[in-house]
């Protein structure tokens, strides 16, 4: 099962290995769970030394619905609801992980949760969220993908 994207594309802000502004996450698979150690760059910052919220959502947003990879059916989502505490501020500096596991599915829907700490240590909670994905229509793929016919294949079954 693929779960970083290696198709023509790749500008995501999270996980685009060719966005010149972005995250360059990649994703593994760890047991039941969706895991990516990452450094935040200088530029991720809000207030000084401290990452910002933002980027502390889109991370966990990410991961999240990276989990609908593991379903019986993987299918493009996007992001219905996304809920995030913010337990302590995000440092600067650390290298950082996101963990992120698989709930309920019902139909085309999702649920995901998951966290963000310090790789170093895991107990070190700086952030958690809950989320709901839909899947997409083939309707809808078809019209945001028209330019990057690979990702449109992304998930057919000779792809898993």
């Amino acid at each position: 099962m693929e779960l970083n994207d290696t198709t023509d594309y790749q500008l995501c802000f999270v996980c685009g290995q060719r966005n010149p502004y972005g995250l360059k996450m990649v994703f593994r698979l760890d047991g039941d769970t969706v895991v990516s150690d990452f450094r935040p760059e200088a530029e991720h910052q809000g207030f000084p030394g401290v990452i910002h919220g933002g980027i502390v959502a889109a991370v966990l947003d990410e991961a999240l619905n990276r989990t609908t990879m593991l379903t019986d059916t993987p299918a493009w989502t996007m992001t219905g609801r996304l809920d995030v505490r913010y337990r302590r501020y995000v440092p600067y500096g650390p290298l950082l992980r996101v963990r992120a596991k698989l709930g309920l599915q019902r139909g085309r829907m999702s649920q995901a949760s998951g966290y963000l700490t310090l790789a170093e240590d895991e107990s070190v909670v700086l952030a958690e969220a809950h989320g709901t994905f839909m899947a997409l229509s083939n309707q809808i793929i078809d019209e945001i993908m028209q330019e990057y016919p690979g990702m449109r294949d992304f998930f057919t079954p000779t792809s898993k």
